[in-house]
């Protein structure tokens, strides 16, 4: 049944590689579930109904993937987007938590409806197939450079004459994390099954080593707990005084636009390293793909977490074959699980998952060779595009400048009618976004 739902054997591949490919993604992000309530936490936010809001808007989002767009893609509080939240919006800015919530939900509500009159499909069509191809190698060097500089691995430090350079090799978090990288690379070369998901389980092993202090067991000992209550952060929202105010329109428009390319960023440049672009460079059943995120991000912020959005880390599931719906599906079912089995999930340290990322980092390369390295004004914005994003930890930001080049180019060079209406619009207000420095 779930074979001819998903399409799975039509696709070329099969059950065992669907499910190996959804906890291999699961096991790469599942780090959001310690992290997203640490964040939201420091906004005075209940971490444990946190925990239990971050595991529940993750399942209700990657359902909705599974079942509705049938992609091997998986969402869950975005990174970054719940930083601005706790440390920007709650922190620099002294609002309430309550309507950081409220300007999410309104978020959710925007893209439920911008997603219902295909705005943001057109926008995501409208982006230059040579520009989706450096996306995807954008966002490989992008999560590359985000496992090689976690603090807990410190491979890449931050310098002081110069923006970064190497860390100390020497230290048990860096030399797991190229441990890691090996018995990936070894298990690749050998045409292992799961070789992503065994080296990640083999780095957590290791670090159980005694001295080391890498992998860390539950401090209580108990694997299995009961859900925290929601009751401290559901539905939580202020009134209309505080919605009608300048400040909650900044905070809102920030929300709307990091996101909108972060989501359309990671969609196609996932879908680009999965080959399932259709031959006119568009991500097939886009438009289910976005109602994935408006739902989970709606339903998000009534159940008490930021922002929820597509993960980069759904390629590491793509890179174990990973095609149709049954990958997200499994990724929620572990999810909902891990309501139950949190301390368990929560033991996979940073050596382990970094190893991954610098994986999946080399994966999402692939799709450089489908650049036209002849025709400069396809591959300068191509370049800017990929090199923009690791150097300003954005996906937003190396779209921004990939099609503000883009639109520069062409019609400098009088090639103004290769530049559709939808472009021209994206390059005018990321435009305005650099003027008056929003979000900054």
């Amino acid at each position: 049944m779930l074979d001819k739902f998903f399409n799975i054997t039509g696709q070329g591949s099969t059950m065992k590689t669907e499910i190996v490919a959804g906890l291999t993604t699961f096991a790469t992000m599942a780090y959001i579930l310690a992290v997203n309530p640490y964040f939201l936490s420091v906004a005075g936010m209940d971490y444990g109904a946190v925990m239990t809001a971050t595991a529940l808007s993750a399942v209700i989002a990657t359902l909705v993937m599974a079942l509705v767009a049938k992609l091997p893609f998986a969402l869950a509080p975005g990174m970054g987007l719940n930083a601005f939240f706790a440390f920007t919006v709650c922190g620099v800015m002294g609002c309430s938590w309550q309507l950081a919530l409220t300007a999410v939900l309104a978020e959710g509500i925007i893209f439920l409806l911008l997603t219902f009159f295909n705005v943001r499909e057109a926008i995501i069509n409208s982006i230059p197939k040579n520009i989706k191809h450096a996306i995807s190698v954008g966002i490989g060097l992008f999560i590359a450079f985000i496992g090689l500089a976690h603090q807990d691995v410190a491979i890449i430090v931050q310098g002081h004459g110069i923006p970064v350079h190497m860390g100390d090799l020497h230290a048990p978090g860096a030399l797991l994390c190229l441990a890691g990288i090996i018995i990936i690379g070894v298990l690749l070369v050998r045409k292992v099954k799961g070789a992503i998901l065994i080296g990640l389980l083999a780095v957590t092993v290791i670090g159980l080593i005694p001295g080391l202090g890498i992998t860390n067991l539950p401090k209580d000992g108990g694997l299995v707990s009961l859900p925290p209550s929601l009751e401290p952060i559901f539905f939580k929202f202020v009134g209309w005084d505080e919605i009608l105010s300048w400040k909650f329109v900044t905070i809102l428009f920030v929300f709307l636009f990091v996101d909108m390319f972060d989501t359309v960023g990671t969609l196609v440049g996932v879908a680009s390293k999965a080959d399932i672009l259709t031959e006119d460079g568009k991500v097939p059943r886009a438009k289910q793909a976005l109602l994935a995120d408006a739902v989970g991000t709606t339903a998000g912020a009534i159940l008490g977490t930021s922002t929820v959005t597509t993960y980069v880390e759904s390629a590491a599931g793509v890179a174990e074959g990973g095609k149709t719906g049954m990958t997200s599906l499994t990724v929620a079912v572990m999810f909902f699980l891990a309501l139950f089995f949190t301390p368990l999930f929560t033991m996979i340290p940073a050596a382990a998952s970094s190893s991954v990322l610098v994986i999946i980092g080399i994966f999402m390369m692939s799709p450089i060779t489908k650049i036209d390295f002849e025709d400069y004004t396809e591959f300068i914005p191509a370049f800017l595009t990929m090199i923009m994003m690791p150097l300003t930890y954005s996906i937003a930001e190396g779209i921004a400048f990939g099609m503000l080049s883009y639109v520069v180019l062409k019609v400098l060079t009088g090639r103004y009618k290769e530049v559709n209406i939808a472009m021209l619009i994206i390059a005018i207000l990321f435009v305005l976004k650099y003027v008056y420095n929003i979000g900054e």
